[in-house]
Protein backbone atom coordinates (compact mmCIF):
# COMPACT_ATOMS: atom_id res chain seq x y z
CA UNK A 1 0.00 0.00 0.00
CA UNK A 2 1.34 3.43 -0.95
CA UNK A 3 2.22 6.01 1.68
CA UNK A 4 1.73 9.72 1.06
CA UNK A 5 4.63 12.04 1.87
CA UNK A 6 4.83 15.83 1.90
CA UNK A 7 7.96 17.73 0.90
CA UNK A 8 8.44 21.27 2.25
CA UNK A 9 10.69 23.18 -0.13
CA UNK A 10 12.35 26.58 -0.47
CA UNK A 11 13.32 28.01 -3.86
CA UNK A 12 14.60 30.99 -5.82
CA UNK A 13 11.82 31.65 -8.30
CA UNK A 14 13.99 33.67 -10.71
CA UNK A 15 15.62 30.40 -11.81
CA UNK A 16 12.35 28.78 -12.92
CA UNK A 17 9.45 29.27 -15.32
CA UNK A 18 7.07 29.09 -12.37
CA UNK A 19 6.33 26.19 -10.05
CA UNK A 20 3.94 24.11 -12.15
CA UNK A 21 4.91 21.65 -14.89
CA UNK A 22 5.17 23.30 -18.33
CA UNK A 23 6.49 20.55 -20.55
CA UNK A 24 10.28 20.39 -20.26
CA UNK A 25 10.74 24.04 -19.25
CA UNK A 26 12.62 24.37 -15.93
CA UNK A 27 9.98 24.48 -13.17
CA UNK A 28 10.03 23.60 -9.49
CA UNK A 29 7.65 20.68 -9.97
CA UNK A 30 9.69 19.21 -12.83
CA UNK A 31 12.87 19.40 -10.76
CA UNK A 32 11.18 17.63 -7.83
CA UNK A 33 9.69 14.95 -10.09
CA UNK A 34 13.07 14.28 -11.67
CA UNK A 35 14.92 14.15 -8.35
CA UNK A 36 12.37 11.79 -6.79
CA UNK A 37 12.32 9.56 -9.86
CA UNK A 38 16.10 9.35 -9.79
CA UNK A 39 16.25 8.55 -6.08
CA UNK A 40 13.36 6.06 -6.04
CA UNK A 41 14.31 4.61 -9.44
CA UNK A 42 10.80 4.80 -10.85
CA UNK A 43 8.60 7.61 -12.23
CA UNK A 44 7.18 9.81 -9.46
CA UNK A 45 4.70 12.67 -9.84
CA UNK A 46 4.29 15.43 -7.26
CA UNK A 47 1.30 17.67 -6.56
CA UNK A 48 1.88 21.20 -5.26
CA UNK A 49 0.14 23.28 -2.61
CA UNK A 50 0.43 26.64 -4.38
CA UNK A 51 1.19 27.56 -7.96
CA UNK A 52 3.74 30.36 -8.05
CA UNK A 53 4.45 32.37 -11.20
CA UNK A 54 7.80 32.86 -12.88
CA UNK A 55 10.14 34.79 -10.59
CA UNK A 56 8.10 34.23 -7.42
CA UNK A 57 10.08 32.75 -4.53
CA UNK A 58 9.03 30.37 -1.77
CA UNK A 59 10.30 30.15 1.78
CA UNK A 60 7.82 27.31 2.33
CA UNK A 61 5.85 25.48 -0.33
CA UNK A 62 4.60 21.91 -0.15
CA UNK A 63 4.37 19.03 -2.62
CA UNK A 64 2.93 15.59 -1.95
CA UNK A 65 3.71 12.28 -3.63
CA UNK A 66 2.79 8.64 -3.10
CA UNK A 67 5.15 5.68 -3.00
CA UNK A 68 5.14 2.10 -1.75
CA UNK A 69 8.87 2.29 -1.03
CA UNK A 70 10.40 3.06 2.34
CA UNK A 71 12.30 6.32 2.14
CA UNK A 72 16.06 6.08 2.57
CA UNK A 73 17.34 7.02 6.07
CA UNK A 74 19.28 9.85 4.39
CA UNK A 75 16.50 10.79 1.97
CA UNK A 76 16.71 14.48 2.91
CA UNK A 77 20.44 14.69 2.22
CA UNK A 78 20.19 12.70 -1.01
CA UNK A 79 17.35 14.84 -2.40
CA UNK A 80 19.27 18.05 -1.76
CA UNK A 81 22.31 16.53 -3.46
CA UNK A 82 20.24 15.83 -6.59
CA UNK A 83 18.07 18.97 -6.71
CA UNK A 84 19.31 22.09 -8.52
CA UNK A 85 20.99 24.68 -6.32
CA UNK A 86 17.97 26.99 -6.60
CA UNK A 87 15.78 24.53 -4.64
CA UNK A 88 16.28 23.25 -1.10
CA UNK A 89 14.34 20.54 0.68
CA UNK A 90 13.49 21.87 4.16
CA UNK A 91 11.43 19.08 5.71
CA UNK A 92 9.85 15.71 4.94
CA UNK A 93 6.48 14.68 6.40
CA UNK A 94 4.38 11.53 6.35
CA UNK A 95 0.58 11.67 6.27
CA UNK A 96 -1.18 10.30 9.34
CA UNK A 97 -4.53 8.55 8.87
CA UNK A 98 -6.47 9.38 5.72
CA UNK A 99 -4.07 11.11 3.31
CA UNK A 100 -4.58 14.81 2.69
CA UNK A 101 -3.97 16.76 -0.52
CA UNK A 102 -1.23 19.40 -0.60
CA UNK A 103 -3.40 21.84 -2.53
CA UNK A 104 -6.99 21.19 -1.53
CA UNK A 105 -6.52 20.52 2.19
CA UNK A 106 -4.45 23.60 2.98
CA UNK A 107 -6.23 25.77 5.55
CA UNK A 108 -4.37 28.97 4.72
CA UNK A 109 -1.45 30.43 2.78
CA UNK A 110 0.66 33.48 3.62
CA UNK A 111 2.58 35.70 1.20
CA UNK A 112 5.03 38.57 1.66
CA UNK A 113 5.92 41.20 -0.96
CA UNK A 114 9.16 43.15 -0.38
CA UNK A 115 9.67 46.74 -1.58
CA UNK A 116 12.62 49.16 -1.28
CA UNK A 117 12.86 52.80 -2.37
CA UNK A 118 16.63 53.48 -2.32
CA UNK A 119 18.78 51.76 -4.90
CA UNK A 120 20.59 48.74 -3.50
CA UNK A 121 22.26 46.23 -5.85
CA UNK A 122 22.05 43.50 -3.22
CA UNK A 123 18.25 43.56 -3.45
CA UNK A 124 18.12 43.01 -7.20
CA UNK A 125 15.80 40.09 -8.04
CA UNK A 126 14.79 39.74 -4.37
CA UNK A 127 12.54 42.80 -3.90
CA UNK A 128 10.83 45.55 -5.92
CA UNK A 129 12.79 48.78 -6.45
CA UNK A 130 10.13 51.51 -6.20
CA UNK A 131 11.89 54.91 -6.14
CA UNK A 132 8.79 57.05 -5.66
CA UNK A 133 7.34 59.06 -2.82
CA UNK A 134 5.01 56.78 -0.89
CA UNK A 135 2.43 57.80 1.70
CA UNK A 136 2.79 54.94 4.15
CA UNK A 137 -0.30 55.95 6.10
CA UNK A 138 -2.32 55.30 2.94
CA UNK A 139 -0.90 51.79 2.66
CA UNK A 140 -2.08 51.12 6.20
CA UNK A 141 -5.57 52.16 5.12
CA UNK A 142 -5.67 50.18 1.89
CA UNK A 143 -4.48 47.02 3.65
CA UNK A 144 -7.26 47.40 6.21
CA UNK A 145 -9.89 48.03 3.50
CA UNK A 146 -9.18 44.65 1.90
CA UNK A 147 -10.45 42.83 4.98
CA UNK A 148 -13.88 44.35 4.36
CA UNK A 149 -14.32 42.28 1.20
CA UNK A 150 -14.58 38.64 0.16
CA UNK A 151 -14.91 38.87 -3.64
CA UNK A 152 -11.59 39.61 -5.35
CA UNK A 153 -12.42 39.11 -9.01
CA UNK A 154 -10.77 42.46 -9.77
CA UNK A 155 -7.46 40.97 -8.61
CA UNK A 156 -7.67 37.75 -10.58
CA UNK A 157 -5.96 37.56 -13.94
CA UNK A 158 -8.00 36.34 -16.87
CA UNK A 159 -7.92 32.78 -18.21
CA UNK A 160 -8.10 31.39 -14.71
CA UNK A 161 -9.55 28.00 -13.77
CA UNK A 162 -11.21 29.46 -10.67
CA UNK A 163 -14.95 28.89 -10.45
CA UNK A 164 -15.35 31.34 -7.59
CA UNK A 165 -13.56 34.55 -6.69
CA UNK A 166 -14.40 34.40 -2.98
CA UNK A 167 -11.44 34.54 -0.58
CA UNK A 168 -11.30 35.05 3.18
CA UNK A 169 -8.43 37.41 4.01
CA UNK A 170 -7.28 36.72 7.56
CA UNK A 171 -4.31 39.12 7.68
CA UNK A 172 -3.50 42.17 5.56
CA UNK A 173 -0.86 44.67 6.67
CA UNK A 174 2.29 46.60 5.73
CA UNK A 175 5.43 46.42 7.87
CA UNK A 176 8.74 48.33 7.97
CA UNK A 177 11.90 46.20 7.91
CA UNK A 178 15.02 48.40 8.10
CA UNK A 179 15.28 49.91 4.58
CA UNK A 180 12.40 47.89 3.13
CA UNK A 181 8.67 47.77 3.60
CA UNK A 182 6.70 44.57 3.21
CA UNK A 183 3.10 43.67 2.48
CA UNK A 184 1.92 40.56 4.35
CA UNK A 185 -1.33 38.83 3.43
CA UNK A 186 -2.85 35.58 4.68
CA UNK A 187 -6.00 33.99 3.26
CA UNK A 188 -7.76 30.67 2.92
CA UNK A 189 -7.05 30.79 -0.83
CA UNK A 190 -5.62 33.09 -3.50
CA UNK A 191 -6.54 33.75 -7.11
CA UNK A 192 -4.16 33.80 -10.07
CA UNK A 193 -2.00 36.94 -9.80
CA UNK A 194 -3.98 38.15 -6.79
CA UNK A 195 -1.16 39.16 -4.44
CA UNK A 196 0.74 41.06 -7.12
CA UNK A 197 -2.49 42.83 -8.08
CA UNK A 198 -3.16 43.78 -4.46
CA UNK A 199 0.37 45.11 -3.98
CA UNK A 200 0.59 47.01 -7.25
CA UNK A 201 -2.82 48.66 -6.89
CA UNK A 202 -2.13 49.67 -3.28
CA UNK A 203 1.17 51.25 -4.34
CA UNK A 204 -0.66 53.29 -6.97
CA UNK A 205 -3.05 54.56 -4.29
CA UNK A 206 -0.10 55.44 -2.04
CA UNK A 207 1.47 57.39 -4.92
CA UNK A 208 -1.73 59.41 -5.27
CA UNK A 209 -2.85 57.99 -8.60
CA UNK A 210 -6.04 56.61 -7.02
CA UNK A 211 -7.99 57.72 -3.97
CA UNK A 212 -9.10 55.39 -1.21
CA UNK A 213 -12.63 55.57 -2.63
CA UNK A 214 -11.23 54.67 -6.05
CA UNK A 215 -9.58 51.66 -4.44
CA UNK A 216 -12.90 50.49 -3.03
CA UNK A 217 -14.44 51.08 -6.44
CA UNK A 218 -11.81 48.88 -8.09
CA UNK A 219 -12.59 46.05 -5.66
CA UNK A 220 -16.34 46.42 -6.09
CA UNK A 221 -16.14 46.61 -9.91
CA UNK A 222 -15.13 42.93 -10.08
CA UNK A 223 -13.20 43.80 -13.24
CA UNK A 224 -9.51 42.93 -13.51
CA UNK A 225 -8.91 45.69 -16.08
CA UNK A 226 -9.42 48.24 -13.27
CA UNK A 227 -6.59 46.89 -11.08
CA UNK A 228 -2.84 47.22 -11.61
CA UNK A 229 -0.70 44.07 -11.94
CA UNK A 230 2.59 45.67 -13.00
CA UNK A 231 4.86 44.69 -10.09
CA UNK A 232 7.29 41.87 -10.94
CA UNK A 233 7.24 38.40 -9.44
CA UNK A 234 10.69 38.56 -7.85
CA UNK A 235 9.48 40.68 -4.91
CA UNK A 236 6.93 38.02 -3.88
CA UNK A 237 7.49 35.18 -1.41
CA UNK A 238 5.21 32.33 -0.43
CA UNK A 239 5.99 32.08 3.30
CA UNK A 240 3.62 29.62 4.92
CA UNK A 241 1.08 26.93 4.09
CA UNK A 242 -1.00 25.61 7.00
CA UNK A 243 -2.62 22.16 7.18
CA UNK A 244 -5.04 20.59 9.67
CA UNK A 245 -3.35 19.79 12.97
CA UNK A 246 -2.25 16.23 13.49
CA UNK A 247 -2.28 15.21 9.83
CA UNK A 248 1.48 15.42 9.12
CA UNK A 249 4.33 13.69 10.95
CA UNK A 250 7.79 15.26 10.63
CA UNK A 251 10.43 12.69 9.64
CA UNK A 252 14.12 12.73 10.54
CA UNK A 253 15.74 11.56 7.32
CA UNK A 254 18.90 13.66 7.29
Amino acid sequence: MATRYFLEVIYNGTKFHGSQIQGQLPTVQLALNQALSTLLRKPVETFGASRTDEGVHALSNFYHFDTEQELHPHFHYKMNAILPEAIGLKNVYRCIGDPINARFDAISRSYRYRVYTRKNPFYTQTALFFPFKIRHEVLVETAAVLKDYTNFESFSKRNTQSKTFTCEIMESRWEHHEDQFHYIVKANRFLRGMVRGLVSTQLQVARGRFSLNDFRGIIEARDCTKADFSVPGHGLYLEEVVYPEGKLELLNLM
